[in-house]
């Protein structure tokens, strides 16, 4: 049934709030129960005040010495001798305000406790008065020692205060919750002595409340489920609410809202595919765990993995015979053809460097490798074949593999930044690359490679040379060729 016609929610409060008014409670209870509450209000705030002053002045000694554990005793033991006390936060001002002793202990070594609202936390830290009173209430149902201490929406006052040295340096700030339940409880002994005066007017403002709560609850409540589904990834949700008031107009804004995101996060996906081409994921995943947003210069990891380097012989002879479009349109072909195979071995291409691949094995053996090598020997061979059909020379090319450990990481500076992996092992892998010409082999790889195969039966290798220094490298290394 439609009691109210009002369009505006803003009205509908107003015509209850005067039916409240109207009846006996406004004359009589409102009177009574705010003389009584401003009462026991304005002393339960002079003994926080108190506490709270004397508390954080007992502390800093033990905050300015970090003696957090005798600190964490004394606020313990306060808990449990009070009951109006709900919480006791001790915040450390040297460590980002976070919270370096509670009680309850569950809000320990938190920056933001979930026990009050943000706001109220924000004032508490951000004051430089000298006791800070806040009215809030209970996020959360609160425990100590197992029993219910506040009930979550309880109202309750928080009382901070700065703990500073005798100099006048802030260390932290104390924050203490006390429970408004006596304030409550005298409140309501008011409103049972007037009670029988106003019953009549309590019982119309009570019916009145009902009825208003109920109209403006219910499609909330069905724009809150809304939001717990765009929160869950359905991007595609839209609020069915269909109302003239400004409920009404706060889900029409919802769902365009939830249209833009839908773009904004279609945008973002294509972003971050694109991004993946530039940057492999597995590069990524190595160097930064948390997420491609939080990439600076300097990040790095120590990675032992297996380096491959493939390069086309004569290619600076063959790039001068063709025009700068036809080099383009090579490359892009030849780079298209190794690097699937890379891709089907389990590697990744780290960079290109002109016609040259660097590519990266993370792995604990060196098979994939040697896989993908052996595809890319057969892979130029079917892109020499198409070569052949259209009249073009054929190509050769050296691929040298290495296995040593690494340095992933980020190299630039702020407006550009470029991945890169730096080492010994890469130095090596790219001479080895150099040597298959002088060997006249396709595919040659060291000792460190052969060793830490899982699966040498499955390769055919040949040792080309048992000692063999590469440039830049006073140790002499074996070589071996990996036979098609």
């Amino acid at each position: 049934m439609k009691m109210f016609t009002f369009r505006s929610i803003r009205t509908q409060i107003m015509a209850s709030t005067t039916l409240l008014i109207l009846g006996l409670i406004g004359a009589i209870v409102t009177v009574w129960v705010r003389s009584e509450n401003t009462l026991y209000r304005q002393e339960k705030l002079n003994d926080a005040k108190s506490i709270s002053s004397v508390l954080s002045y007992t502390y800093f000694h033990e905050l300015s010495e970090e003696n957090w554990s005798q600190v964490r005793l004394s606020i313990d033991l306060m808990l449990r001798e009070n009951e109006d006390f709900i919480y006791i936060l001790v915040s450390d001002s040297r460590q980002e305000n976070q919270i370096a002793a509670a009680s309850p202990k569950e809000f320990q070594g938190q920056y933001i406790p979930n026990i009050v609202p943000l706001s109220v936390t924000n004032n508490a830290l951000n004051s430089s008065e000298k006791t800070r009173i806040n009215e809030t209430f209970i996020l959360s149902d609160v425990y100590f020692t197992d029993q219910l201490r506040a009930k979550r929406g309880e109202p309750i006052i928080e009382v901070s205060s700065p703990i500073r040295t005798l100099a006048g340096k802030k260390l932290g700030v104390l924050r203490v919750g006390l429970s408004l339940e006596k304030v409550d409880q005298a409140v309501a002994n008011a409103v049972n002595q007037a009670v029988i005066v106003g019953s009549l007017g309590l019982a119309v403002g009570w019916l009145c409340a009902y009825i208003l709560a109920q109209h403006l609850s219910n499609p909330v409540r069905r724009l809150q489920s809304s939001v717990a589904q765009i929160a869950g990834g359905d991007l595609q949700h839209r609020a069915d609410i269909n109302r003239t008031d400004e409920i009404g107009a706060l889900a029409n804004s919802f769902n365009e809202m939830s249209a833009a995101l839908q773009i904004s996060f279609s945008k973002l996906q294509k972003t971050l595919d694109s991004f993946e081409k530039f940057v492999p994921n597995k590069f990524v995943s190595v160097i930064a765990p948390q997420g491609i947003e939080n990439i600076t210069v300097g990040m790095a990891s120590t990675r032992k993995m297996t380096i491959l380097f493939c390069d086309i012989r004569g290619y600076t002879s063959m790039s001068e015979v063709m025009e700068p479009i036809e080099i383009f349109t090579f490359l892009n072909d030849y780079l298209a053809c190794m690097g699937k195979a890379i891709d089907e071995s389990g590697g990744f291409i780290d960079k290109y460097i002109g016609d040259a691949i660097m590519a990266l094995f993370d792995d604990d053996s060196t098979d994939c490798a040697l896989k993908a090598a052996i595809l890319m020997v057969k892979a130029l061979d079917k892109f020499n074949y198409e070569r052949l059909q259209k009249g073009l020379p054929i190509i050769a090319t050296g691929i040298g593999i290495h296995r040593g450990t690494v340095v992933m990481g980020t190299v630039g500076f702020t407006s550009r930044i470029d991945s890169t992996v730096i080492g010994d092992a890469v130095n090596v892998a790219s001479r080895i690359e150099g040597l298959t010409k002088q060997y006249d082999c396709n595919i040659l790889i060291t000792e460190s490679v052969v060793n830490s195969l899982f699966n040498p039966e499955l390769f055919s290798l040949r040792l080309v040379d048992e000692s063999v220094k590469v440039k830049g490298k006073d140790e002499a290394i074996s070589i071996y060729e990996v036979l098609i």
